[in-house]
């Protein structure tokens, strides 16, 4: 059952793709011509705020020059139409949707170091600047009257609108797999945690320009539709207001969700003609995008994950009412899955996987770390502990690479990888969590943990994996789970992926008790299961205790125990350390 589910979940875009290039067709024989010209404008506006689903909804950026984009894709169809260039109409329009695709990682380029506010205004600028070159130089054939020719299957208004409702389907079956690939849980990743997305391995960088990249390649062809559809573009088209009401409406309707960015496309056409039949300025729609955009803002939400969240609410009534019909069963996932035996141990004498030489961290005059040096042996768990403050969240961002500026070395498996970057160090084995909540919620448990491992998961390695630690369902959206769930999903996901080092920064806070001893139960288990090392930062010292056969304890950025457990929370000066710490008890 689970395998034909995945196929008919596979087969349903492809479906929907043909039901909507059906409908494309009726509508361009049963609409009247005003209604067929304006049905172009709106298809031309669902692939424009398509691509502001990719780059605002998905990847969290600001970009105000959507509609500049589409300029660019509409020039270069206007400039090829001139030529006369051989290919026709459908080649002029996949150029002038390359060309849009390379301007926007030229104009991304400052998304690798701006955000917010500041990368909006870098945007708009961009948008007015090219907005009075373009008044100035005009669309190629403009001044001489040069028409536009479209397809020669596709050269009157009803044969244009099934071509344009045909491209648009296509652009929305692209967005939908690049939504659901690894390049997509990028963006969603980069959007919530750029330090998640670099720890994992990926490339903030390139989740950050591909998204650009996409969003206005869509524009381009949006606009090159537009230049078909007119034949003669000009730059009132396309001008920043336009850009700035179109990323309001991308924003208020939740545009990274396929069905809200047609919606949005067709409100983008609905509103002022509304507007204009009841005697209104049709300018006015700006005001009210402006209105309808400020009320997504400031309640934090958005019309499709509105209607998502009451769907999702009746759907989970009705579970909720279907299991209390049913007997309780007395046992979870947690209670029923065996529990693999640990491997042979490893000899005393084997190389470490992790040597920390002398590290040391400065803030100012503070010293953060001082000499700190510790080993950790393969597929071992080694505690690092101490009272707050003492250096342990330094230790693990210089380790993973977050803090470049240090002295001292970081040797993984013998090489030195003190110079590399936190995706680098990733990328070679070093794998850690957070305590702060990482995951992105945009996406289901089976997207994330591939999106984390970054390498060819089958189904049941995910279920097993899954089954050991106790997560959700693979299609289960994380951000309907709780934050002690979502811990367990990350740390399923940096198993997943199969690191040489995978350091657990207080992996269980967030848990109840009994699933607290059933995570402790399985960490034993990890290091022989998935021949991985942990270093495991704790605050339970009865957790530490049932784990860890080292520890490493630090107080004011110095190493002040080191050696077997056991004898190491026995030490004196370790007691006193602790004494008066109300958040660790032993």
């Amino acid at each position: 059952m689970p395998l034909v589910n995945r196929r008919l979940r596979t087969a349903l875009p492809l479906l929907v793709a043909v039901v909507g290039i059906g409908a494309g067709w009726a509508l361009s024989a049963g609409l009247s011509g005003y209604y067929v010209f304006l049905g172009i404008s709106a298809l031309t506006a669902i692939i424009a705020v398509l691509g502001l689903g990719v780059v605002t909804g998905s990847a969290g950026i600001i970009a105000l020059s959507q509609l500049t984009f589409a300029a660019i894709g509409a020039w270069v169809v206007a400039w090829l139409n001139t030529l006369d260039a051989p290919g026709g109409f459908v080649v002029w329009l996949v150029a002038g949707g390359t060309a849009a695709g390379v301007a926007g990682v030229i104009i991304g380029l400052p998304a690798l170091r701006l955000r917010g506010v500041n990368l909006a205004v870098v945007t708009l600028g961009f948008a007015a600047a090219f907005d009075v070159m373009l008044v100035q130089i005009q669309f190629p054939g403009a001044a001489e009257g040069i028409a536009v020719q479209r397809p020669e299957a596709f050269s009157s208004d009803r044969e244009f609108f099934f071509f344009s409702a045909i491209v648009t389907v296509l652009c929305a079956l692209a967005v939908h797999g690049l939504q659901r690939s690894r390049m997509g849980s990028g963006w969603k990743a980069v959007a919530f945690s750029e330090r998640g997305t670099a720890a994992v391995g990926r490339s903030v960088s390139a989740a950050k320009l591909s998204a650009f990249a996409v969003s206005a390649a869509l524009g381009g062809v949006s606009g090159g539709l537009l230049a078909g559809q007119v034949q003669l573009p000009f730059a009132t088209s396309f001008s920043p207001i336009q850009s700035l009401a179109l990323y309001i409406l991308a924003v208020m309707s939740g545009a990274y969700l396929i069905d809200m960015a047609i919606f949005g496309g067709i409100l983008w056409v609905v509103v002022p003609e509304l507007l204009k039949k009841w005697g209104v300025p049709q300018d006015w729609g700006f005001v009210v995008f402006g209105l309808l955009g400020i009320q997504a803002l400031t309640s934090g939400s958005n019309l499709g994950e509105v209607i998502r969240g009451a769907i999702r609410r009746r759907s989970d009534a009705r579970s909720a009412a279907r299991d209390a019909a049913q007997p309780e069963v007395g046992t979870s996932v947690l209670d029923v899955f065996a529990v693999p035996e640990a491997a042979e141990p490893v000899p005393a004498d084997a190389p470490p996987v992790l040597e920390v030489q002398g590290l040391g961290v400065q803030f100012g005059a503070l010293k953060a770390l001082d000499d700190v040096s510790l080993a950790v042996r393969p597929r071992s768990i080694m505690g690092l502990i101490g009272p707050n403050g003492a250096g342990k969240s330094t230790f693990v961002d210089a380790v993973s690479g977050f803090l470049p500026q240090h002295t001292g070395r970081t040797l993984l498996d013998g090489a030195d990888i003190s110079a590399l970057s936190p995706t680098r160090r990733a990328r070679r084995g070093v794998r850690r969590t957070f305590q702060q909540d990482r995951v992105p919620p945009q996406l289901t448990v089976e997207a994330y943990v591939r999106f984390v491992a970054r390498r060819a998961i089958d189904h049941d390695e995910l279920a097993d994996a899954r089954a050991f630690l106790g997560c959700p369902a693979p299609e289960t959206p994380l951000s309907t789970v709780d934050v002690g769930t979502r811990r367990l999903v990350e740390v399923a996901a940096a198993v997943l992926s199969g690191p040489r080092l995978l350091i657990l920064d207080e992996p269980a806070a967030g848990l109840s008790h009994e699933e607290h001893l059933q995570f402790g139960h399985r960490l034993t288990r990890i290091p022989s299961r998935f021949d991985t090392a942990i270093v495991l930062i704790e605050h339970d010292l009865d957790l530490v205790r049932s784990v860890c056969a080292e520890l490493t304890v630090l107080d004011f950025g110095r190493v002040l125990a080191q050696g077997p457990t056991a004898e190491v929370l026995d030490t004196p000066a370790v007691i006193a350390a602790y004494m008066g710490d109300a958040e660790i008890s032993s």
